[in-house]
């Protein structure tokens, strides 16, 4: 029997999605299983094909991969409307509570057991970090070439330093050249050769050969992506133009910039926003950071989120006549604003684009290595936020072409090492979720902080 390929309902993907939303902790790694399991496994409304393909093309993208994959795949069953509906349950959640949490970090923050509470948090964050590394590298690395791939960019971050930009650029010509060269060692089959995707008769399966949008739904995300785009740098271009020395448009225009250099998603924007935050613009103190990223960690939603933080507090720290709470609210929504719109111009413009290069073999080729080079990436990070939370004191240490973090060791932090540790046993030996790996940190930090340990 022939099967038909139809799209679910509108209502029925509203409560998938407000599903995913409220399951979407543990960063992208966490956030990225969630909806392989719901979406291709549970509810089989597209194929594994399909799935990777739109991820790898959120990878190359600059910012969050997992809120762009949902947008993605929102557009792929009910287009522009889809889109949205998806992106802004991806990420609403995260705005609300975190919002709340830094109102309670900005007024209570260094009081007592609230300053103990996010001082393990920021230890239970290392564990959740490892464990996407381990999972983003099973998932993506599956050949030695893509293992090499992901070995050098690491080195290239955190042994040279190397700009984010060059090294995704490099592995994609890398990809590209040898998807021509050794097909296999980059995967060079196109994501659309994987033969006809399996569906039974009734199914929505969107799979790699089947559910293309029509031409008049590729016109509609073309035009949407234009009207994101003009919601996103017209009110960056007002502000500068009507208050250029204000801490509002200084948000603007650095959030802007993340939006359009940083790839790889949080993982690997965060060391590049904690430097510009903490060393050239004062906004936040060195431990701050780690505290935004611990909060981030404990909603649901994009781990970039943490971005939100960091304009509250800009805009607190500095507030006029607005008043410091009202400031950072608007900050912190600023933050928000110019981080996201635009991420649903890239998808809206660029996925009607990719969607047609689905069996092309040396994008296809591309795609993977740079998504083996963002696992390198998250290595790095977990690396230097170990660094930071077990000491007091991280120097880097050029010499020659190496520019590396190297650790002070007298400055070891025992009882961040220490939660630390039993959050990595929790979450490799006992299978502890991130929601318990998380609220015993924080206990453990609270009751660290009691006994005049953090």
């Amino acid at each position: 029997m022939t099967a038909t390929i139809t799209r679910p309902a509108f209502g029925a993907a509203a409560l998938v999605w407000a599903r995913i939303a409220a399951l979407s902790f543990g960063g992208p790694a966490g956030q990225i299983a969630v909806m392989h399991r719901i979406l291709v496994e549970e509810k089989r409304w597209l194929g594994d094909a399909r799935f990777l393909h739109a991820l790898n093309f959120c990878m190359l993208l600059p910012g969050p991969e997992a809120m762009q994959l949902a947008t993605y795949v929102g557009w792929l069953l009910h287009g522009v409307r889809g889109a949205l509906l998806a992106g802004l349950f991806f990420i609403t959640p995260g705005v609300l509570v975190l919002m709340a949490l830094s109102w309670i970090y900005a007024l209570w923050g260094d009081v007592g057991a609230v300053s103990g509470l996010f001082f393990g948090l920021k230890a239970g964050v290392l564990a959740i970090v490892a464990q996407a590394v381990q999972r983003v590298a099973k998932r993506a690395l599956t050949t030695r070439a893509q293992r090499l791939v992901a070995i050098f960019a690491f080195i290239g971050l955190f042994a040279f330093a190397l700009p984010f930009p060059l090294i995704v650029a490099a592995a994609a010509l890398i990809g590209a050249l040898g998807g021509v060269m050794v097909p296999k060692a980059f995967g060079a089959g196109g994501h659309g050769a994987q033969g006809p995707a399996t569906v039974r008769d009734g199914e929505t399966l969107l799979g790699a050969e089947h559910g293309d949008p029509a031409g008049p739904e590729r016109r509609a995300a073309l035009k949407a992506g234009g009207i994101a785009l003009v919601l996103w740098l017209v009110p960056v271009a007002t502000l500068w133009l009507t208050a250029p020395e204000s801490v509002f448009t200084a948000i603007a225009l650095f959030f802007s910039k993340l939006a359009v250099l940083t790839f790889g998603g949080a993982y690997a924007v965060l060391a590049w926003v904690a430097q510009a935050a903490v060393g050239h613009y004062g906004w936040l103190a060195p431990g701050e950071m780690l505290d935004g990223l611990g909060m981030a960690e404990t909603t649901p939603g994009p781990l970039i989120m943490v971005l939100q933080f960091v304009g509250f507090m800009a805009a607190f720290r500095t507030a006029g006549w607005e008043g410091p709470l009202l400031a950072g609210t608007l900050g912190g929504l600023l933050a928000t604003w110019v981080t996201f719109a635009p991420c649903f111009a890239w998808i809206l413009l660029g996925a009607p684009f990719v969607e047609r290069l689905r069996a092309n073999r040396t994008l296809g080729a591309a795609l993977s290595a740079v998504t083996a080079a963002v696992v390198g990436v998250i290595a790095n990070l977990a690396l230097w936020f170990g660094l930071h939370l077990i000491w007091r004191e991280v120097t880097r240490v050029s010499l020659g072409p190496l520019s590396l973090d190297l650790p002070q060791l007298g400055t070891l932090d025992p009882p961040a090492a220490g939660i630390a540790a039993l959050a990595i046993w929790a979450v490799f030996k006992r299978g502890w979720g991130m929601a318990r790996v998380l609220a015993g940190a924080a206990a453990l930090g609270v009751l660290a902080h009691l006994a005049g340990l953090a």
